[in-house]
């Protein structure tokens, strides 16, 4: 009626871009499901005033930019200050007869921000609540610097900085106090809130014979998204003993059955290591607490294993040497009472390797919860063309029940279906191919294969070796312009971490690469490359409906789950990829004949470990790989700078952790083999059919049903509330009041 276009009004929103990478979006996902599910659930965070950065390609490299989301204002969101807490920092430790007090603390205010989150079709709203740090009106006035007023009011800055902005790495730790200072900002409002909600409700209200807070674990379950909340245990410690009066073993039960840790990685340069010192001037009773809890459990592990002094040094929570820090994945460890990887083979990987003396000490305590997606916003909202195909053969309840694609395999071999779903294939990406010409003046040929590589930029995702494969199709081509070569777009996206140096190196090489590539003659419309600039969610959703081909190339035992891949998967796309992370699952539920998988397993990468991994022997071995290697050498597609990839190749010969040249040659014969069955269309769809068919078990319904019933001891509810213009009746009313925790 206002002679507006919804999509054109959707274009505009920005993205709240307030993750780096899988573990935001996986937050996203779940939050979604949590609703739709019916569960009391609250997803807590921090509302950055400046998100992930935006990248901008200028001569090939990245450039970042402040990602200023809340230029026009944010309508989903509403301030709550009056639910404002007080956060404190420094200051130290004094003890009194009645317990231990920290004073003379300075305060940040944590202001709360809430957005709904809507569960699909089921009229329940749940909240994400960001938290916004304030100083207080009093800040830097009430010290007896009667002076400088102005300058007074000028230094609010420093306490609001907490706020500012969002750390930009992924799947790599940085231990800057300012980092840590966030951190605990965001335990310390949450954890109050939660103390504030269940005292108000019936279940906090004090019993003669029950302490107050006995009840709390069934009332409360706190799940920590990786260790980054880690402070958390220690900050519930300080509140039971120090505040709330309790005993120590008492608090410590409450606390273990409060808390569940889920482990995001395996990487051991981003495993949180905090300098004991700067916990020490910036939380000083959370590291005397810190100190009890290990102290009482090393006691523990010296009960059972006495004398064995190199098992209480290797799972001590402090870990000594060089300066000291305090392994925040152990504390998690022990003040929790679940612990779960996100796939099969890192749960795995979680018990057999990184944490084995632990797992060996309480076997029953390590669970797997393998990762899924919201088929809401990853089919329905991203792919309508694909969603309204899947409900004319099996109806719309899929959408609530992902598990009912199964029932797709009586129609992959419906001649009429599979033409409907390669036709909404390629309606995608023609979509995508105007939306390139469009934003980066770029023609690409729409019935050429996509072949997609989206994710952070990191040597352990291998873009690398799919840019090896680009330039070994590319010599191919050269060599032999007549034959046949089933054409390819080739797109690659994903933003570096601004300090990560090799990471912004690979993506310089790519788009080098892609210059020649994209500007040979000989080459024609044979193979486009294409770095896609500044991906971000509502990119993927562009995307991810348009892809043939998702890469999932990582080392086997370096990708905890991934999920993108699931992402790709429901959309229509064959996977080309490392039995890793839940590509393995992926194979599992639609059989391996219906991916590409090629390449080491973890076995064979531990006995390459073994032997020692020898780069030079692959590349005398295999005269493409050489020939690709000495022309980013030879300054081949840097002729203004010849030695500009000198630190890659380097990389590549004498301390390529990732192995990349050890699966070059196996991942270029698998890719002959998906171009080989590409020119078969009908063949193509049908084992895309069959993907479609078996990615039920990637929606992220299951996981957190799962989560639900093994961790957290809570039903979903599928009670569809009334909507608000339908009268309840009373008795209704007062059960639904009855429940606030």
């Amino acid at each position: 009626q206002l002679g507006l276009d919804m999509e054109e009004l959707e274009e505009i929103e920005e993205d709240a871009g307030l993750g780096n990478g899988g573990l935001g979006r996986l937050a996203a996902c779940f939050l979604d499901s949590m609703a739709t599910l019916g569960l009391a659930a609250y997803g807590y965070g921090i509302r950055y005033e400046y998100g992930i950065f935006n990248q901008k390609i200028r001569d090939g490299w990245q450039v970042e930019e402040a990602d200023d989301w809340l230029r026009h204002g944010n309508p989903w969101e509403k301030a709550r200050p009056e639910y404002m807490l007080p956060v404190h920092f420094y200051g130290r430790v004094e003890h009194t007869a009645t317990g231990a007090k920290w004073v003379d603390t300075q305060v940040v205010l944590a202001l709360p921000y809430d957005t709904p989150v809507p569960g699909y079709m089921n009229n329940t709203v749940n909240t994400m609540r960001l938290w916004s740090a304030r100083a207080p009106n009093d800040f830097n006035l009430r010290d007896f610097n009667v002076g400088d007023y102005i300058q007074a009011v000028l230094d609010r800055n420093l306490a609001e900085n907490i706020s500012r902005v969002l750390y930009p790495n992924d799947n790599f730790f940085e231990g800057k106090e300012l980092r840590l200072k966030q951190e605990y900002f965001v335990v310390a409002a949450t954890l109050q809130d939660i103390i504030r909600r269940f005292k108000a409700s019936k279940f906090g209200s004090t019993d003669s014979v029950r302490t107050v807070f006995d009840s709390f674990p069934d009332q409360v379950a706190i799940q920590l998204n990786d260790t980054h909340p880690a402070m958390a245990i220690p900050e519930l410690m300080r509140i039971f003993v120090d505040i709330e009066k309790l005993p120590w073993n008492k608090a410590w039960d409450i606390t273990k059955q409060t808390f569940a840790y889920t482990n995001h990685t395996v990487l051991p340069e981003a495993l949180e290591r905090w300098p004991v010192d700067l916990v020490e001037k910036l939380l000083p009773r959370h590291l005397q607490i810190i100190y009890e809890i290990n102290q009482r459990h090393l006691d523990y592990i010296a009960s059972i294993f006495p004398n064995d002094v190199d098992r209480l040094r290797r799972m001590s929570l402090i870990e000594e040497g060089g300066i000291k820090r305090i392994n925040m994945a152990h504390l998690c460890i022990v003040g929790s009472h679940a612990i779960n990887g996100v796939a099969k083979i890192h749960s795995e990987i979680v018990k057999t390797q990184v944490f084995k003396d632990f797992a060996a000490l309480e076997p029953d305590k390590f669970q797997n919860k393998t990762n899924g997606i919201t088929p809401r916003r990853w089919l329905l909202l991203c792919n309508p063309g694909l969603a309204e195909l899947i409900a004319e053969k099996i109806g719309e309840d899929y959408v609530r029940d992902l598990s009912q694609l199964t029932k797709l395999h009586e129609f992959v071999d419906d001649d009429i279906f599979i033409r409907e779903v390669a036709k909404v294939k390629q309606e995608n990406k023609v979509k995508f191919a105007l939306y390139l010409e469009k934003e980066y003046k770029v023609k690409i040929n729409p019935s050429s294969m996509f072949d997609v590589h989206v994710k952070r930029i990191h040597e352990y995702k291998r873009q690398l070796m799919n840019c090896l494969h680009i330039i070994t199709m590319y010599n191919r081509i050269r060599r032999d312009p007549a034959k046949l070569f089933v054409p390819r777009t080739v797109i690659i996206g994903g933003k570096a971490a601004p300090g990560y140096h090799m990471a912004k190196m690979i993506i310089k090489l790519i788009n080098a690469v892609a210059w020649v590539v994209n500007n040979d003659p000989t080459v024609g419309s044979k193979l486009k490359v294409i770095f896609l600039e500044n991906y971000r969610v509502s990119l993927a959703e562009k995307v991810i409906p348009a892809t043939d081909l998702s890469e999932q190339i990582s080392t086997a035992g370096t990708e905890a789950s991934g999920t993108g891949n699931m992402k790709f998967m429901l959309n229509g796309a064959l996977t080309i990829g490392t039995m890793d992370g839940a590509n393995v699952e992926m194979a599992e539920e639609a059989g391996e004949e219906n991916l590409f998988i090629f390449g080491m397993r973890v076995e064979d990468v531990a006995e390459v470990d073994r032997e020692g991994y020898r780069a030079h022997e692959f590349y005398n071995r295999l005269p493409e790989l050489k020939q690709a290697i000495d022309q980013i050498q030879g300054g081949f597609f840097s002729p203004e700078e010849p030695d500009l990839f000198k630190d890659v190749v380097n990389m590549l010969f004498h301390h390529d952790r990732f192995k990349v040249f050890a699966d070059y040659e196996a991942y270029v014969k698998c890719q002959e083999k998906v171009s080989e069955l590409y020119l078969n269309t009908k063949a193509w769809t049908k084992m895309v059919i069959r993907n479609i068919a078996a990615a039920g078990k990637f929606s992220s319904d299951r996981t957190i049903k799962e989560y639900a019933r093994d961790i957290w001891h809570v039903e979903p509810s599928n009670l569809k509330i009334p909507p608000p213009n339908e009268p309840r009746d009373a008795s209704e009313d007062k059960t639904l009041n009855g429940t606030a925790a």
